[in-house]
C-alpha cells in the first residue's frame, strides 16, 4: 500500500504532526511552531492535508488489530460542528468503555441510527443488548433491525444507563474544541477518525505483538508500520 510517494518530508515529521493534532487539544498553528522549536519548518495547512490523508488509513489499518469488544453496548450521538453547522456523532462502547464504532452524519434521523448499527455490527457482531436513549429515531431503527432478526437484541432506553458513553464523549470533544469546528464534512470524517483511533489505543484497543509493553506513542508508530503490510 503505497501511501508515502512524492512527500516532501519524512514520513517520521509526518507521523510526530498528525499524532499530536488528532491525540492532544491543538491546533495546526501551534504544532508549526512546536516543529519549528525542534528546527523544523512546515506549514500549518501541510499538517491540515497530511491529517485529512492518512489518518483515515491508519484507522482502517487499526480495524485489523482491534481487540473484541463486549456484547452490551451503549449508544448516544454528541454534536460536532460543520462549517458552522452542527452534525451529529454517533458512538457506541460496550460495558466495560471500549470504543465499538463510530459514524458522524448530516442529519439525526433513523436513517442515521441504521447507518451506525449496520457500521458497527459489520465489524463486531450482534450485541445482545443495547442500551441507548428514548429519541423516536432510535426506537423506529432498532424495531426494525430487531424484526429482520431471529433472535432480537434486547433494548433498554433509560437515559441515565449511558452515563459512561456519555462519559467517553468528552475525551473526543476535548480534542475537537481546539480546533474551532471544521471546514468540511471530508475533513470532519478524516479527523475523528483519528481521534477515535487514538482514543482506542489509549484504551488498550490495539492488539499485535508487543504492543502491552509500548507506550501510547510507540503503539501509534508501530500501527504505523503495518501500513504497507495492509
Amino acid at each position: 500500500m503505497q501511501t508515502t510517494k512524492r512527500l516532501r518530508f519524512p514520513i517520521e515529521v509526518i507521523l510526530v504532526c498528525i499524532r499530536w493534532y488528532a491525540a492532544y487539544p491543538l491546533s495546526y498553528r501551534q504544532i508549526e511552531e512546536m516543529m519549528e522549536e525542534r528546527g523544523v519548518c512546515v506549514d500549518h495547512s501541510s499538517i491540515s492535508r497530511w491529517s485529512i490523508r492518512f489518518l483515515p488509513i491508519l484507522e482502517k489499518v487499526f480495524r485489523q488489530h482491534k481487540r473484541q469488544v463486549g456484547t452490551r453496548w451503549r449508544m448516544d450521538e454528541t454534536y460536532i460542528k460543520v462549517k458552522g453547522v452542527w452534525k451529529y456523532l454517533y458512538r457506541a462502547v460496550d460495558k466495560e468503555g471500549k470504543t465499538i464504532d463510530f459514524l458522524l452524519t448530516a442529519k439525526r434521523d433513523k436513517a442515521a441510527v441504521m447507518r451506525c448499527f449496520d457500521k458497527a455490527m459489520q465489524d463486531n457482531g450482534i450485541p445482545e443488548k443495547v442500551t441507548m436513549d428514548k429519541s423516536g429515531a432510535n426506537k423506529s431503527a432498532i424495531d426494525e433491525i430487531n424484526d429482520a432478526m431471529d433472535v432480537p437484541m434486547l433494548i433498554r432506553q433509560v437515559k441515565y444507563l449511558n452515563n459512561n458513553v456519555e462519559q467517553d464523549h468528552r475525551a473526543v470533544k476535548r480534542i475537537t474544541k481546539a480546533m474551532l469546528g471544521f471546514k468540511s464534512f471530508h475533513a470532519a470524517t478524516s479527523i475523528l477518525a483519528g481521534i477515535e483511533l487514538m482514543h482506542m489505543i489509549r484504551k488498550g484497543q490495539l492488539m499485535f505483538g508487543g504492543t502491552e509493553e509500548m507506550s501510547f506513542a510507540d503503539q501509534f508508530y508501530a500501527l504505523a508500520g503495518q501500513i504497507h503490510s495492509a
